[in-house]
């Protein structure tokens, strides 16, 4: 690093010990975080002609004070101080409030700068700063002053002072990271000259130049690390290349009684190509419910089981692994492939034998829930693993699964589309296949919102659906009635609906529940035994009943675009026409938002693109979401295009053997041993 960057902030003149801790709070250690403390926004001093100005809008104003100022006392220790000023040929009057020292400073015949909001109607300032045109400041007749965030005891003119002396004892030893060529291709302002410009922009023009360059250099070495650690993956980590019987897989895909859509031909024909390559597959598949995943999931394990290898896939629920066993024992089963189902619910006895024809390849795809996992599972020879609802696992269990293979190709599946935006950031280290298209046929789930008063005649048309032999869901925010919050319960809300409809069952399920009796619920709502399920968010993943075709959400807007879809989602499985009604009575603008959108549309991706612009990257993946970074400058929503391009430019560098060696790029590769990336790895 360069001395910039390692000189103690207290180096600088006028920064002592005290202020020194002061900026330590800050995380302002060297001048380096001191020059990279980037400003959010800008104050805008700038002189304004009066004739552009609005009423009430903040604004800077030139003039000279005409006459003497006047003082008026009025309440307890409150004051009114005025004088007239002269502004392009027109006299407007300048007022301060409870500030009786800018008296002495308003002598005749003085120019001064004036900020603060103006007045149309009477023509008049009320001051928040004034500023004498003889300092070094107002010399420039205003500018645009940097915002920054603050704590402590560090002020806006503390810091900015500090950066001046920064920049005038160290601007000229930051160096440029960049490759000569991506400045030049993207005209991209010099390192230096940006870092300058982006604390003290001359104008708003260079000012918003200077923030795409260091925007787009946070993007670019965000995705240096990302890139590189898809390499890491690919070349250091040995995988298998299976050799794979393309036209058995071929005469699979040919039997199946419904055709592949192009999005499919497309994820399968990626997901094979890395199977058949030398390096371990790491891809992420995502898709909208419906959208053919598992499919997908059974041609990739007949392609491992063909080629002499054992498939698992890990599920979050005992109930989707043992409909998963039941989809995929009866699209492979023909082919003479065992599947066979691991979960906590089996027997001491049953999971022995389970355990046991698995190790001596007995059991050719394996599916289950954590299960998987415990330390007595072993495999024969594991070629595939599928983790479907990967956010729903933790890194370290997705660890262990595939730590039971030699490198086995890693398949994610997940079913809550993701923007491209955040999928290339938070996914970066792996390799993104996208079905972007429904099956053909499939009908559109009708979604209404309704408020609540309007629940009475919801239930008719629930009980006209129910009379037809249809099933229905209501999922409720809440299992019991709280104290804190006035939303529907799902105890009180079976217990009505039990009353309302005597003639149909109504179950009950929630997370509260024994794993036993919520199996007992689920079966017999698939049995058609209850008509209505009253439940929580449980059933969000996992849940295929094709007869169940209404379903109604209370406390709509308590829960993400995202989440609702995942719910709307368990109706509308099967042929006829289903109903999704949103009962809510949002109080926020974006509440109400919200509701139009999933009314609007049921495209998942469009929806998750609307979540995000809503409720922003962290609250979109949740608070405990790993693998967003915070940018400074950079915006994962308005600046995705230029994210697109840094993932480009970086997936070539590291692939450039020319990066690795030469001293151009030395700057980059230190980079990238500071930030742990190359530990223990040897390029060649």
């Amino acid at each position: 690093m360069t001395t910039a960057y390692q000189a103690p902030v207290s180096k600088l003149h006028g920064v002592g010990e005290e202020r020194a801790k002061a900026f330590a709070g800050l995380g302002i250690h060297s001048v380096g975080d001191l020059l990279e403390y980037f400003p959010t926004r800008y104050e805008d001093y700038r002189v304004r002609d009066l004739t552009e100005v609005k009423d009430g809008e903040r604004v800077t104003l030139a003039g000279t004070v005409y006459g003497e100022p006047s003082v008026r006392f009025y309440g307890k220790g409150k004051s009114r101080i005025s004088v007239k000023v002269v502004m392009d040929r027109v006299v407007v009057t300048a007022v301060w409030f409870n500030q009786t020292f800018v008296k002495t400073r308003l002598s005749p015949g003085k120019e001064i700068l004036l900020t603060g909001k103006w007045d149309k109607h009477k023509l008049q300032v009320t001051v928040n700063e004034m500023t004498e045109v003889d300092s070094e400041r107002a010399a420039k007749r205003g500018e645009l002053a940097p915002v920054y965030p603050l704590g402590g005891d560090v002020t806006h003119n503390l810091l900015r002072k500090t950066i001046q002396l920064a920049l005038r004892q160290y601007g000229q030893e930051i160096p440029e990271i960049l490759p000569p060529d991506i400045v030049e291709r993207y005209r991209l302002m010099p390192r230096v000259e940006a870092f300058h410009t982006i604390h003290f922009p001359a104008n708003a023009e260079v000012g918003r130049q200077a923030r795409r360059r260091i925007m787009f250099e946070e993007l670019f070495l965000f995705q240096l690390k990302m890139q590189t650690l898809r390499r890491v993956n690919r070349e250091q980590t040995a995988g298998m290349a299976l050799s794979i019987p393309m036209e058995e897989v071929r005469q699979f895909v040919a039997s199946l009684p419904f055709p592949l859509t192009d999005a499919q031909k497309r994820v399968v024909k990626e997901i094979l190509d890395d199977m058949r390559a030398p390096h371990a597959m790491n891809r992420l598949l995502q898709g909208d419910v419906g959208s053919g995943k598992t499919v997908v999931a059974a041609i990739a394990l007949i392609a491992a089981v063909k080629a002499g290898f054992q498939g698992a896939l890990m599920v979050p629920t005992e109930i989707l692994a043992e409909q998963h066993v039941q989809s995929l024992t009866n699209l492979l089963s023909p082919y003479g492939i065992e599947v066979a189902l691991l979960s906590g619910s089996l027997t001491a006895k049953r999971r022995r034998e389970v355990i046991g024809s698995l190790q001596m390849g007995l059991i050719d795809v394996i599916v289950g829930t954590h299960a998987l996992i415990q330390e007595d599972v072993f495999f024969s020879r594991l070629g595939l693993v599928i983790t479907d609802e990967q956010h729903r696992f933790g890194v370290e269990q997705r660890r262990i699964l595939r730590s039971k293979g030699l490198s086995p190709d890693v398949l994610f599946m997940t079913a809550t589309p993701i923007p491209r935006t955040l999928a290339i950031t938070a996914f970066g280290d792996m390799d993104v296949s996208t079905i972007d298209q429904m099956p053909a046929g499939r009908k559109p789930i009708e979604t209404t919102w309704k408020k609540h008063d309007q629940f009475p005649a919801v239930l008719e048309q629930m009980r006209d659906e129910l009379r037809k032999g249809r099933q229905a869901y209501v999922i409720c925010p809440l299992i019991e009635e709280s104290e804190k919050l006035d939303v529907q319960n799902a105890i009180d809300v079976h217990a009505q609906l039990t009353h309302v409809f005597p003639e149909f069952g109504v179950g009950l399920m929630h997370g509260r529940l024994p794993a036993k009796e919520k199996d007992a619920v689920m079966q017999a709502f698939l049995a058609g035994e209850h008509a209505v399920l009253v439940s929580t968010t449980v059933v969000e993943v996992g849940v295929n009943v094709p007869n169940a075709t209404y379903m109604v959400i209370y406390d709509a807007e308590r829960f993400g675009l995202a989440q609702l879809h995942q719910l709307r989602g368990r109706v509308g499985r099967g042929s006829e026409q289903s109903y999704c009604v949103l009962i809510a009575d949002p109080k926020s603008e974006i509440g109400k938002e919200r509701m139009r959108v999933m009314c609007e549309t049921t495209d998942g991706f469009e929806l998750s693109q609307r979540d995000l612009e809503l409720r922003g990257p962290g609250d979109f993946f949740g608070t405990k979401q790993s693998g967003l970074p915070e940018f400074k400058v950079a915006d994962l929503l308005s600046d995705y295009k230029a994210l697109e391009v840094a993932r480009q430019e970086t997936a070539k560098l590291v692939a450039d053997s020319a990066f690795w060696r030469d001293d151009q790029y030395r700057w980059l590769r230190d980079y990238l041993k500071r930030e742990g990336v190359l530990d223990g790895i040897v390029f060649d």
